[in-house]
């Protein structure tokens, strides 16, 4: 079997006993013993790239003297569009520590949830680091002006189909659909609004740097060239892939549990499948009528089209995790119970980090 099945195998199986622990646990406040400015940025960096330095870089611009801390997607290692990270979160701290980030800390399971779950779990993590700012890059554009103008003054906007409204006074301030990027921006003020987290000037809206692309650094990586993409990666990126595709745990973007999404799939009961989180009925349906199945293509094709072009892989891989909706819900309700430390610039770094939140519970996982 290769390895990397093997290893994502063992990722899963690890990840899944991690976060059923979790739901247990309850977060453990603490008196902040230092008054250091902290950011907190989420980013996937999958992989880190000259964007994302962009953003760090002018971040740590605007706030010098600040302890900048990246929270990366975490449990399960699956993205908010259901596909398996490039590299390890592991891996992708490293990266971020060797171009100029402080603190990484593991985010939520973004590749098992609904998008406006994430948003909120990441919201929480925002208000257990007590963040006093939040980077955030975004495509500049005048229709999006006035949405960041809002936000910038601490009053949330909430996406609904086709339009952005003010929480506050119920405005319509946009019309029609934003670009990914921007509407994170968007569903993030809803959700930190939502948990009571004041965003009053907190943000420090980023403009995109052009010239990155996603599908030509995939590229690079799949055929081992890294060299045809050293333009778009920063120098420590390359070196990190370098080295975890030296020791067989990259690329990983392609590489899924199948043995186990096809048991999970064929074996698991009505009951089970019905409670699977991000399992909608017209799919279980469809599985129940049409399993036993002998490929992930033949499965996937029983998936029913969701409101996200990326439902299908969402639900391979919440047939992965195998979590049900009632413990995810207990999950967020507590989310975070526990802050783990993916890496970090130094000891003296930690330190400040560790007096710099509100959060006793604490675990360095490098």
């Amino acid at each position: 079997m290769d390895c990397t099945v093997n290893l994502v195998k063992d990722i899963l199986a690890r990840d899944r006993k991690t976060f059923l622990k979790d739901v247990d646990k309850r977060p453990e406040p603490k008196e902040v013993e230092s008054d250091i400015p902290l950011l907190a940025d989420f980013t996937e960096y999958n992989p880190l790239h000259k964007g994302h330095l962009h953003c760090l870089l002018e971040a740590k611009k605007a706030v010098p003297e600040g302890i900048f801390v990246a929270v990366v997607p975490g449990l399960f290692e699956r993205s908010g569009r259901g596909l398996p990270y490039i590299l390890t979160r592991q891996a992708r701290a490293r990266a971020a520590v060797k171009v100029g980030a402080d603190v990484v800390v593991e985010g939520p399971p973004m590749g098992i949830m609904g998008s406006g779950q994430y948003s909120l779990c990441l919201a929480r993590m925002f208000q257990a680091l007590k963040a006093d700012y939040i980077p955030r890059g975004y495509k500049p554009s005048p229709e999006f002006t006035p949405l960041l103008e809002t936000i910038s003054k601490g009053v949330g906007v909430s996406p609904k189909p086709y339009r952005m409204v003010d929480m506050e006074s119920g405005k319509v301030l946009l019309k029609g659909r934003l670009i990914e990027d921007n509407y994170v921006i968007i569903s993030l003020s809803k959700s930190l609004t939502k948990v009571g987290f004041e965003f009053q000037d907190k943000f420090i809206f980023i403009p995109r740097i052009e010239g990155v692309s996603g599908t030509i650094i995939r590229e690079a990586i799949v055929s081992g060239n890294l060299d045809s993409a050293q333009q778009m990666l920063p120098p420590p990126t390359i070196e990190v892939l370098r080295e975890e595709m030296k020791e067989g745990r990259a690329p990983l973007h392609t590489t899924r549990d199948v043995e186990g999404i096809l048991y999970t799939a064929n074996h698991a009961t009505p009951y089970d499948l019905k409670s699977l989180t991000l399992m909608d009925h017209r799919t279980r349906e469809n599985i129940l009528k049409k399993r036993p199945f002998n490929s992930i293509d033949r499965l996937r094709s029983c998936i029913a089209r969701g409101f996200s072009r990326h439902h299908p892989e969402r639900v391979l891989s919440a047939l992965e995790a195998r979590v049900d909706r009632d413990t995810i819900s207990r999950y967020i309700d507590h989310y975070p119970t526990v802050i783990r430390i993916l890496n970090y610039k130094n000891k003296e770094v930690l330190r400040e980090f560790k007096m710099r939140i509100s959060q006793r519970r604490l675990e360095i996982c490098q």
